[in-house]
């Protein structure tokens, strides 16, 4: 994509770049002035300042920001192969990138924004390439208000995943992609390690200290903190573990001074809806993902709709689903 502006004055043009810092140069304000709807991208473009590109997949990152006259309107990311993430813009908007994109030859698998925006670009997307799309999930992002624990504590305590863990983690990551029923790029290994070193992945564990459940949360920037990959294998399901294992992860995050915390939750699971709820999260607003497909050189149709690593906006879904 290299550097590309397109941008005359006194209109909205969108910015197009590889360049990560350029990217929060021109972005960077914007995104941190409302940290709960941009949670995502601060979130991974911390991530990848941090750690690098490669823990998201082997493409090179694709990021845009829509500048009217030096005011930063919207922005997006992609890390190929996933998802297209984009902040809110009005359908004039939508169209306008998803002509750029279109132009350039450039193929997302699919878009994530708040519901508004997802449908806005889904439906451009479609009339620029003649694409089919497909709604995947609606989602809601919470903010976690007065926290309470949501019902009577199971017996055990809360423990920070360790090396090793290394083995339990990897098989845990593998069984949550496939109950979400988001398909993965990054590696369960290299998700474990990466988890590991960071210390952000908690463990709920009976009395003789066997895991039953877990719970992780996202790099804090500007702020906020979101609660992801929280899972409790389905023989352990309804004894109350990943609520449990959320309280404490919502409590650390906020002891350790996130100012907000936050987590997304599918919306076709009312069970993990309402236990959140319960532990005091409070919705904020709904968001979607659409998948794109499109037909391969031989003939037949593909369709993607990865998720990567758990930094990426999988709900954190409670553990009657998972």
């Amino acid at each position: 994509m290299g550097t590309d502006t397109n941008t005359r004055k006194g209109r909205a043009g969108w910015h197009l770049t590889h360049d990560l810092d350029d990217f929060l140069a021109r972005a960077g304000a914007f995104l941190r002035s409302r940290p709960a709807p941009h949670t995502v991208p601060l979130t991974v473009t911390e991530t990848l300042r941090t750690r690098g590109r490669s823990v998201y997949g082997d493409g090179a990152p694709e990021f845009g920001v829509l500048e009217r006259d030096g005011e930063v309107r919207a922005a997006f990311f992609r890390t190929p192969p996933h998802w297209l993430n984009l902040t809110a813009v009005t359908p004039q908007e939508a169209d306008t990138l998803a002509a750029r994109l279109a132009a350039l030859g450039r193929r997302p698998p699919g878009v994530h924004a708040d519901s508004g925006t997802a449908a806005a670009f889904a439906e451009a997307w479609q009339r620029h390439t003649a694409a089919p799309v497909a709604l995947r999930q609606r989602q809601r992002l919470y903010r976690l208000g007065t926290l309470t624990a949501p019902g009577p504590v199971p017996p055990g305590r809360p423990r920070v995943a360790v090396a090793s863990d290394r083995e339990l983690l990897r098989r845990w990551h593998d069984e949550f992609s496939a109950s979400v029923g988001l398909g993965t790029v990054r590696g369960s290994a290299e998700w474990a390690d990466a988890r590991i070193d960071s210390g952000t992945i908690t463990f709920w564990e009976t009395p003789d200290g066997t895991p039953v459940a877990m719970a992780g949360t996202s790099p804090r920037v500007a702020g906020q903190v979101r609660v992801t990959t929280v899972y409790t294998p389905p023989g352990l399901r309804g004894r109350g573990y990943a609520g449990a294992a959320t309280t404490e992860v919502s409590r650390a995050a906020r002891a350790a001074g996130a100012a907000e915390v936050l987590l997304f939750t599918d919306l076709s699971n009312p069970t993990s809806n309402g236990l959140y709820q319960r532990i005091g999260y409070r919705p904020v607003a709904d968001f979607a993902v659409y998948d794109f497909t499109w037909a391969s050189p031989s003939g037949a149709v593909r369709a993607h709709g990865h998720s990567s690593s758990r930094d990426q906006p999988s709900p954190a879904r409670s553990s009657s689903r998972r």
